[in-house]
């Protein structure tokens, strides 16, 4: 999400809503022949690109290999041609962004990892309309009109304008099928200052979120097997356990079979994607319930204070080397497994922006002793975190004994209030001041 500060107490948000498409199979095979033709004008723009002598590559010469190449191939032909236009502005701008240092260099994108999408540019091309209480319809190029699930307000018909509006979108594929994902331009009165209390927020595997006031954020999934082993499929009942347990066993065995170097059969594809759409589910469910969270957290509290964690390395195996092999490799798994269920980076962003909109603000304060130190006397005694749930005092002048994270959620808000907060998090929502952008010139 964008934040503009336009003036006058008015701000602009842009800000994307995906919906799910209701297409039939010959509609499917339809958007995914445009979803190869946009990947393989990427890769030929790629191979242009990097061939053509610096001194003569510009957009327009790129634009007119577009157009010749559409004009040559038959099949290229089938991706509309704004959205062969959105891949050109798509590809320079990634290179924009590798000579700012902002990313590596744009690459080729192979068929099976890289996820199938087509870009309208145009949002006065889709004629979004409400049908249905639970059904819209979009116009689609080269499709018609086509319904999606309708789950959010749209600026549409006689709550659109030019301030508020749909600007374009994009067609994405995923395990469960073909999304459109919308991209909206709001404007709106900017927030009061939020009068709410301060809390602080340790992410936890126990607890998913737990709060300084005790008021802890909880899905109400164990993180653990009754055998204590963590569990990798939290977000998923019983049934859909015990199928996606077939399913694997299922691929395992029909892997084995297959010799070296011959391809991968249709039926090991289909077991692929069956699992495949049980991992989105469980995600799906994982990113509604920190949706309806962090929505809750910032329009209750004024401050939010998380840690500054670095999760990549928390998360990073125990297996060692030959020479020195690492200890608890196991263990240490299933709780990688554990922190990356719990998507606390991705927490953080929704909280990034959701706080910006209710007038809130959100710090981060250093992690290093926040789960060792004994937030009743400040002391950190060794011995006193015995285990993954309970912190009990070792200091003999103190003794306070209780939940492991909520000791850690006051630690990190007396950290804020004590003035060891870094800058204000962002996240994806970033402030800007609205104005222009100075152009860029092709390199």
């Amino acid at each position: 999400m964008l934040l503009f500060v336009v003036g006058g107490g008015v701000v602009k948000r842009q800000f994307g809503h995906r919906a799910r498409l209701a297409l039939s199979h010959d509609q499917v095979a339809v958007l995914d022949a445009q979803a190869h033709a946009a990947r393989t004008m990427w890769n030929l723009l790629h191979d242009y690109w990097t061939m053509t002598p610096r001194c003569k590559r510009s957009l327009a010469a790129a634009d007119a290999a577009i157009r010749q190449a559409r004009r040559d191939i038959d099949w290229l032909a089938v991706l509309p041609a704004q959205a062969a236009q959105a891949v050109l502005k798509t590809y320079y701008r990634a290179w924009i962004n590798c000579w700012e240092g902002r990313a590596d260099e744009p690459n080729f994108k192979a068929r099976f990892r890289t996820l199938m999408s087509v870009d309208i540019p145009q949002g006065r091309d889709l004629h979004v309309k409400r049908v249905h209480r639970r059904w819209g319809m979009v116009n689609i190029p080269k499709l018609g009109r086509i319904r999606f699930r309708w789950t959010k307000g749209l600026p549409v018909g006689r709550h659109a304008g030019t301030d508020n509006r749909i600007t374009g979108a994009r067609l994405v594929k995923d395990a469960l099928g073909w999304h459109i994902a919308f991209r909206i331009q709001t404007l709106h009165t900017a927030p009061a200052p939020h009068t709410g209390p301060q809390v602080g927020i340790d992410a936890g595997v126990n607890i998913p979120l737990a709060l300084s006031d005790g008021n802890h954020a909880d899905h109400g999934r164990p993180a653990r097997l009754p055998d204590g082993t963590a569990d990798r499929d939290t977000w998923l009942n019983t049934e859909e356990k015990a199928k996606l347990l077939r399913l694997e066993r299922r691929a395992a065995h029909r892997k084995s079979r297959r010799k070296p170097g011959e391809k991968t059969s249709n039926r090991l594809k289909r077991t692929y994607d069956q699992i495949a759409s049980l991992r989105a589910t469980a995600k799906r469910r994982a990113t509604d319930w920190q949706h309806k969270t962090t929505t809750t957290l910032a329009g209750t509290y004024g401050v939010i204070v998380v840690e500054e964690l670095n999760i990549a390395n928390m998360v990073k195996s125990a297996r060692g080397t030959v020479q020195e092999p690492g200890k608890n490799v196991a263990a240490k798994s299933g709780l990688n497994r554990s922190i990356s269920q719990q998507a606390w980076g991705r927490t953080v962003t929704m909280l990034a922006y959701k706080t910006a909109q209710h007038g809130s603000r959100l710090y981060k304060v250093p992690a290093p002793g926040t789960s060792l130190a004994c937030h009743a006397c400040g002391h950190t005694t060794p011995g006193s975190r015995e285990d993954q749930a309970t912190f009990v005092c070792k200091n003999t002048d103190c003794g306070w004994e209780g939940n492991a994270d909520l000791n850690a959620a006051r630690n990190i808000l007396h950290l804020y209030r004590t003035g060891h907060a870094l800058v204000p998090a962002a996240g994806r929502a970033v402030v800007r001041r609205a104005g222009r952008v100075k152009p860029t010139t092709a390199r």
